[in-house]
């Protein structure tokens, strides 16, 4: 009668097809999902935190639990508001007459609520026994009640009926008509007349007539919150929630356009109560109401108690809620249901049921519109243990479900709602940081999954291009304990690139019972992510280690992410110091470092690892078309301290692009050049290393225009728009060293130059024989007395000679340019990385 008397017949009609529309969309998705495996206690809680993970579900059930709550006590208010109606003093008197006999106060209208409250209470403490035997009564008693309302309507014949309203200057006498069936009537009724509530005062509107009519469909929820009490929930849940649906959107349906075919708009506004005065037995009425609304504040206080048991049961908010875990010898949550319980009575101090008709509306909203959203991601994630029994949803319902609530919160109450919203972020937030991990699974990463793989099959690596390029790394880590800082300092090097940690395990795995890699691969992981890097971690097994390096540069990443770059620890005899325990990670928490990794390798003990093997690998990639970086001393560099120290003179990067190897080719512009340039550009691009300074060294010789070589430098960093300072570096006596001590093969320099032009790129036979430690040790000398002293330094990596025999004397000399220079990074290219083009 409310809504039809301030609604209009259309409007109301219109907000029962809205309400139902979004109520059906939400059962849907409920029956999907609670036909997906088995159900426990929690209902929607359940449901939402075991597809979406315990942030959503555990912010979602407390907004349920409030919304349970504040239902519990609406329909309390209701039943006092019918009882007064019934047996209270009418206003401007002072004693009672016959029936009315209650005094109307609101202290007085707050102790019935508070005793209609405590009746609750007793059946729900009880047991759910007792509670689903009492309203099963109670709906064979409604149903009566209904019935012989419905025959009233035809029965009755026209009547006028008082009504008695309170005004300041006393009461006043309007009078309401029960019509019969009237033409008249009916189109008086049509429309919309929004007028005063006369129980708040305040002036009614679309989205608050909304408000108080969709708290008499909230009920879909009651059969899923006794979901841990039902026997066969997965069966039970759909049949009736869908059934209840349907008859009660057909009974208010009929019943709208019933009264308004009957009833004039003063009695629809005026007196709430107004079926008891048409009744053709009226007692009936009274007693219906009372058993409707009572059944309901039963219905929303159990379900409450169900909800934050569950929440206390999953433990995600730790001590807070301990108390609710307790529960009878029948397994009954008694805590639960005498805390929900003072949560209601707190609540009933608001004093009138359309006071709180708007937040509990917002919140049911705000959980439907989640429970659709779970489905719908569980929809999306496409995994194969979706399957629910119930098939008659798509994820197109699901979202016309979302799209429906939200449009409806913000429509009744944008303060409430966005305030809801707001509530609803903070505990997301709060429970992300706060709450311990959960083994329910996480929707987010079948998401997750889901659209990685649909973006990895787009990325194409034919339409690659060298103005995107990025390095993709795979770095390979003997033992995590003594690679702590390089494991860091490519991290910065990766500019958003892939990033791996490949790691070999010297092991056949026919004499194995298991995979041991299994048992290794969650303490990398740990590692990873207390190290705060973004890599993915690669384990193989083989017989030695350049054939797992093979494996895993052939193997590793995936479509078009695959690692371009490999970077190795250098090749020294240097012991091995456990730099992990010395990193910040640890040593500014206190933690102990991850265990699973075991100790460093003695000085005594031999290496898994020989000279010639190690340079195979740097061979092995470069055939393979993969760029090296070869890092020596890399865990002496204290990242934190370099650049946090004065800010004058910052820390520098020193880049040597021309081949110390070969003084007969000082070349800056070759592939290799550049990409040496292109490595050291992108360390400083880094967050950390953007205080850091490039100093570029140009190595000139006498009588070779050395500005002009600058000039020429210069307008190359230009064009690749790096910003560095060139110094040029004398280097006479280093090269006139070296043809000094030159060894010319027998063939003569023709010969030699032939040879050059044939190996091509290749080029290092002769260096071998050509460059004598003296003049490695001269060129080692020459990059150390440049200062100040840099953080680090790129250096040129050559190839490695095609005379396999050559290995040992290759990485010797590698081993003499770089003693004593700090942490240093050997760069060879073999792609193109710069791009001067838009």
């Amino acid at each position: 009668g409310f809504v039809v008397g301030h609604a209009g017949l259309y409007q109301a009609l219109a907000m029962f097809a809205v309400a139902y529309f979004i109520i059906g969309m939400t059962v849907l998705s409920v029956c999907a999902i609670a036909t997906n495996g088995a159900l426990d206690a929690g209902g929607a809680y359940y449901m939402i935190s075991r597809a979406l993970g315990p942030e959503f579900g555990g912010s979602i059930g407390i907004m349920f639990f409030l919304a349970n709550v504040c239902g519990s006590a609406l329909y309390v208010l209701g039943l006092v508001e019918a009882v007064v109606d019934s047996f209270g003093i009418p206003p401007g008197q002072e004693v009672g007459t016959g029936a009315h006999v209650l005094p109307q106060s609101y202290w007085y209208e707050l102790l019935y609520g508070t005793v209609l409250l405590a009746l609750c209470l007793l059946v729900c403490l009880v047991g759910a026994s007792i509670y689903a035997k009492a309203t099963f009564l109670i709906f064979l008693i409604v149903a009566g009640v209904l019935g012989t309302v419905l025959v009233s309507f035809f029965a009755t014949r026209p009547i006028r009926v008082p009504i008695l309203l309170p005004h300041l200057n006393g009461s006043e006498i309007e009078n309401g008509s029960f019509t019969g069936f009237s033409l008249d009537t009916l189109q008086k009724n049509l429309g919309g007349d929004y007028a005063v509530d006369y129980t708040t005062g305040q002036k009614m509107s679309f989205s608050s007539v909304f408000a108080v009519m969709f708290n008499g469909c909230t009920g879909i929820m009651a059969g899923s919150n006794m979901s841990g009490d039902l026997k066969r929930p997965s069966y039970s849940i759909p049949r009736g929630t869908i059934s209840a649906v349907l008859f009660t959107y057909l009974v208010y349906n009929l019943l709208a356009f019933l009264m308004c075919a009957t009833c004039n708009r003063v009695l629809l506004q005026k007196d709430y109560g107004f079926l008891h005065d048409i009744s053709i037995f009226p007692p009936l009425v009274t007693v219906g109401i009372y058993a409707a609304t009572l059944s309901a504040a039963m219905s929303n206080l159990i379900g409450a108690s169900r909800i934050l048991y569950a929440l206390a049961r999953d433990d995600l908010f730790g001590r807070a809620l301990a108390l609710a875990k307790k529960t009878s010898a029948s397994g009954n949550p008694v805590m639960a249901v005498i805390l929900s319980w003072l949560v209601v009575q707190l609540v009933l101090f608001s004093g009138k049921l359309n006071t709180i008709a708007g937040v509990v509306t917002t919140f049911f909203l705000l959980v439907y519109a989640t429970v659709n959203l779970a489905c719908l991601a569980l929809e999306w994630a496409s995994a194969p243990n979706f399957r629910p029994t119930f098939r008659y949803f798509t994820w197109h319902t699901c979202l016309l479900g979302i799209a429906g609530c939200c449009i409806m919160m913000f429509l009744i109450s944008p303060v409430s709602a966005s305030a809801s919203l707001g509530f609803l972020l903070l505990l997301l937030l709060a429970l992300h940081y706060l709450s311990p991990s959960s083994t329910w699974g996480y929707i987010s990463q079948a998401l997750i999954f889901h659209q990685v793989r649909k973006y990895l099959l787009m990325l194409d690596v034919r339409k690659d291009h060298v103005k995107f390029w990025r390095p993709q790394m795979l770095l390979m880590v003997q033992n995590p304990r003594g690679s702590a800082r390089l494991i860091d300092f490519v991290n910065d090097l990766k500019k958003s690139g892939l990033y791996i940690l490949g790691h070999v395990e010297l092991q056949d795995l026919d004499t194995l019972p298991s995979d041991p890699l299994q048992s290794q691969q969650d303490s990398w992981l740990s590692l990873v992510d207390k190290l705060n890097v973004k890599a993915f971690v690669s384990l193989t097994l083989a017989p030695s280690v350049r054939h797992g390096v093979r494996q895993l540069l052939f193997t590793s990443g995936l479509g078009g992410m695959r690692p371009n770059t490999l970077v190795l620890g250098f090749y020294d005899d240097e012991a091995p110091q456990d730099g992990l325990a010395r990193h910040p990670a640890f040593t500014s928490t206190r933690e102990e470092v991850p265990l699973g990794f075991p100790s460093l390798r003695a000085p005594t003990t031999p290496k898994l690892l020989s000279a010639r093997e190690y340079v195979g690998i740097v061979a092995d990639a470069l055939k393979m078309l993969r760029n090296v970086l070869l890092a020596r001393q890399l865990e002496n560099l204290d990242k934190a301290w370099e650049l946090r120290r004065a800010a004058s003179p910052p820390p520098t990067i020193h880049v040597w692009p021309v081949n110390l190897l070969r003084p007969d080719s000082a070349r800056y512009a070759d592939t290799c050049s550049l990409f040496l340039l292109q490595m050291a550009c992108v360390l400083n691009m880094a967050r950390a290393w953007r205080r850091a300074r490039l100093r570029l060294f140009l190595c000139v010789e006498a009588g070779t225009m050395p500005h002009a070589q600058e000039e020429k430098l210069r307008q190359l960093l230009k064009d690749l728009r790096i910003q560095a300072q060139i110094q040029l570096v004398p280097w006479d006596a280093i090269t006139r060293l070296h043809w000094q001590t030159c060894r010319r093969p027998p063939g003569g320099p023709a010969e030699e130059e032939e040879e050059e032009e044939e190996e091509g790129v290749v080029n290092f036979p002769t260096n071998t024989t050509q460059v004598s430690d003296e003049y490695v040790c001269a060129a080692n000398k020459l990059v150390l007395e440049q200062s100040p002293a840099p953080a680090v330094r790129f250096l040129y990596l050559p190839r490695p000679p095609a005379d396999t025999s050559l290995y040992p004397l290759y990485l010797h000399q590698l081993e003499l340019l770089t003693r004593g220079l700090g942490p240093t990074v050997l760069v060879h290219g073999v792609s193109a990385v710069t791009s001067t083009q838009l």
